[in-house]
């Protein structure tokens, strides 16, 4: 399978490249390096270097499963996690190609993971075909909450630290809020429906977020604690 890269200003592709065996699930862009992660159904991870012609720098091979999702760490521009539907989280070294930690807790695949950075810690969280989602303290590797509610697979996760809450989304097509601190499942749960959930995106420092849907993106304000959203539907 493919990666194409685009001029961002002509739209004009300018490489492809043939970068794994079988079908691209996740790419993630390095914040300050010129890296591309690309994780496939081949189970295996790969990092691009773009000032090397797109040459593949390393491969990270310990999943025995889809790699479904994977995400650079915010404050270690060295490490990365990835999610499996082999039920793990593993959390990598680029210059490793064997992961230096997996989390393991989830009774069925997971698809999703992220970061996210409260009170100076740093925490994972996943979202799983056992439809629950998980927290998890970084540093010790360890499932501190997991987060009951959803009716189908959690398949998007994301954190907003600013408002204090954690944001989840299902194919059974809500979006939960959870409290960050007490991980408790706050009232405001929302469904438009648009169908599954399939993506959340949140833009860090302006409590914005993007939800996709298999009939749409809404464009969301998240105030404190869920208690508002304001939307444009498209």
């Amino acid at each position: 399978m493919f990666i194409r890269v685009y001029d961002s200003n002509s739209l004009e592709k300018i490489k492809e490249f043939e970068a794994h065996e079988d079908y691209i699930r996740t790419l993630a862009v390095h914040p300050t390096l010129p890296y591309v992660l690309s994780g496939s159904d081949d189970h295996r991870i790969k990092l691009w270097d773009w000032e090397k012609d797109w040459s593949c720098s390393q491969t990270f091979e310990d999943h025995t499963h889809y790699v479904m999702q994977a995400v650079f760490n915010p404050e270690n521009p060295t490490s990365f996690a990835s999610a499996s539907l082999d039920g793990s989280v593993k959390v990598w070294n680029l210059k490793n190609p064997n992961s230096v930690v997996t989390l393991e807790g989830h009774s069925k695949g997971v698809n999703c993971v992220g970061y996210f950075i409260n009170n100076n810690t740093v925490y994972l969280l996943s979202g799983s075909d056992d439809f629950t989602a998980k927290v998890w303290d970084f540093k010790s590797a360890t499932c501190i909450a997991t987060l009951e509610g959803h009716t189908n697979n959690v398949v998007a996760v994301t954190a907003v630290p600013e408002d204090g809450i954690i944001i989840t989304g299902s194919e059974d097509g809500t979006i939960r809020f959870w409290d960050i601190n007490t991980y408790k499942l706050l009232e405001k749960t929302l469904n438009h429906g648009l169908g599954r959930v399939w993506a959340l995106e949140f833009l860090k420092g302006s409590s914005q977020i993007a939800i996709g849907y298999d009939e749409g993106l809404l464009l969301g304000k998240v105030a404190k604690f869920a208690q508002q959203l304001t939307q444009n539907s498209f």
